[in-house]
């Protein structure tokens, strides 16, 4: 993927940790792979407790180098990569700071994206003060979640935003839609006859969507004590998730026609009656126990906890799609901190064969099944039933990996860093455009408020397990159960 295109890549959070581990790292690769990146290209970072430009790079040097290059530094790549970085002292909460920041950046080249690594308080001051000094002309910005922390938060956030931004300017971002599987699966459906015509309710039994960590909530308490696992994961990356892998085939891969066809998977949704909620949602929180042999504290003594706390880190839901591809199969969407490991992937279970004369192991369904693991290694594997060696004809499960990278020189590249070419290179497909946002927050909003009003706790779950109970019992329910329980 090679561009031409000139960037003023302007990185607000200059310093903070997502910038640290993922954005600079993911700018850094694409520079050293060459034609990535164009030469005139500059990264200008925005700070408030660094004074100047080389305590800024020695910041870099120390902070962002251990996040680069799983195969080793390319030290004359990182030097060259250093002197595109330029750096900008800004007092965000001052907006006369943002002159500043005009006369450093209006002699450099080409379209400017800024960048909002930055709480979502910060969001609407910083894009008054972008157009206060007129640089919300010929730009682009770029939202990190979370975007609100509901619909009535999240539509003042883009009421705000979208008076200085055109729509097409703003690139709500989720790294989920930049992973290589994600991309592969579109691939597979959309130009491969083979699985197209399986991709519905006749053929597929269930889905299940996981995005699973071993971690807790590490220093993030403050934070994640007043947020949870449904308003952090589901509500923008698992219902993401679900949308490509439910669409409907658009009519090509422009920005628009995909994601048309994402929000009309999100607004044919069933809603949750408030009644059902018991039925098709569980929520839990993690107490002690151990991961790898090491003992891990309780959510509720977390710092930055409150000890009574009521909030999920966990949540598993049944969803169902109300059109005619869908009707009737189950989509089960699960998310949690401190389980037994971390994995994200997608599950598809096709139905069983009709009749088997091949005895009741081909009669079991999901004995073929699409597999794609998003992380930690990404994956596609298609499973099905093959006669054993020997004597009788006795079946077993065996699986083809799809194994695209061994395919192609060039090695996959990171999320994050294929999201940010295409936001320099003007490409909004894998970004998440408002309505599909508020199309989501409408759905998981019901759940929220019965669980804001409930007197039940979430369900107790030990550290390194998979989860409450209730999780598996609602797809036992279903004579289904999670994949890890199968194997």
């Amino acid at each position: 993927m090679q561009t031409d295109s000139s960037f003023t890549f302007v990185l607000f959070g200059g310093t903070g940790d997502l910038s640290m581990r993922k954005i600079l790292p993911a700018l850094y690769e694409a520079h050293r792979a060459g034609g990535m990146l164009a030469d005139s290209g500059k990264i200008v970072a925005v700070a408030r407790h660094i004074e100047d430009r080389g305590e800024y790079l020695q910041w870099v040097n120390e902070h962002v180098k251990p996040h680069v290059s799983k195969n080793g530094l390319d030290e004359t790549a990182w030097a060259s990569f250093l002197a595109r970085i330029e750096f900008a002292k800004i007092d965000l909460g001052n907006p006369d700071d943002f002159v500043l920041l005009r006369d450093a950046i209006k002699d450099l080249p080409g379209i400017r994206v800024f960048y909002l690594a930055t709480g979502p308080s910060l969001f609407v001051p910083i894009c008054h003060a972008l157009a206060s000094v007129g640089l919300n002309a010929n730009s682009r910005i770029v939202l990190e979640k979370p975007l609100g922390y509901d619909l009535k938060s999240s539509n003042a956030i883009n009421d705000a935003v979208g008076e200085i931004f055109a729509e097409e300017q703003i690139y709500r971002i989720d790294h989920y839609l930049g992973k290589e599987p994600v991309q592969n699966l579109l691939a597979l459906r959309f130009g491969n006859v083979l699985f197209e015509p399986m991709w519905r309710r006749e053929w597929v039994e269930s889905i299940q969507i996981t995005i699973a960590e071993e971690l807790g909530v590490e220093a993030r308490g403050d934070f994640y004590d007043n947020t949870g696992a449904l308003r952090d994961m589901v509500q923008n990356h698992l219902l993401q998730l679900l949308s490509i892998v439910a669409m409907e085939p658009p009519h090509s891969m422009d920005s628009d026609s995909v994601r048309d066809e994402k929000l009309r998977v999100l607004r044919a949704l069933k809603p949750i009656d408030p009644r059902d909620i018991g039925k098709v949602a569980v929520r839990g929180q993690y107490h002690s126990g151990v991961i790898r042999g090491t003992a891990v504290p309780a959510y509720a003594t977390e710092a930055g906890v409150k000890p009574d706390s009521a909030t999920e880190t966990f949540v598993a839901l049944k969803v169902e799609i109300e059109n005619w591809r869908w009707a009737g199969v189950p989509f089960f969407l699960r998310t949690g901190k401190r389980l037994a490991d971390r994995v994200a992937e997608i599950v598809v279970n096709f139905r069983a064969v009709p009749h088997s004369a091949l005895g009741a192991s081909a009669l079991r369904a999901g004995a073929n099944r699409l597999v794609i693991r998003l992380q930690p290694n990404e994956t596609i594997r298609l499973y099905c039933l093959a006669k054993q060696p020997g004597e009788g004809m006795n079946l077993a499960s065996v699986h083809l990996d799809l194994a695209f990278d061994q395919f192609f020189r060039e090695g996959q590249m990171e999320a994050y860093q294929l999201l940010l070419l295409d936001v320099i290179n003007g490409r909004l497909a894998l970004f998440v455009r408002r309505d599909e946002q508020e199309a989501a927050w409408r759905w998981v909003e019901p759940i929220l408020d019965e669980w804001k009003t409930s007197t039940k706790p979430p369900k107790p779950y030990a550290s390194g397990t998979w989860g409450p109970a209730a999780a598996s019992a609602m797809l036992a329910q279903h004579g289904t159960c999670w994949l890890e329980e199968e194997n």
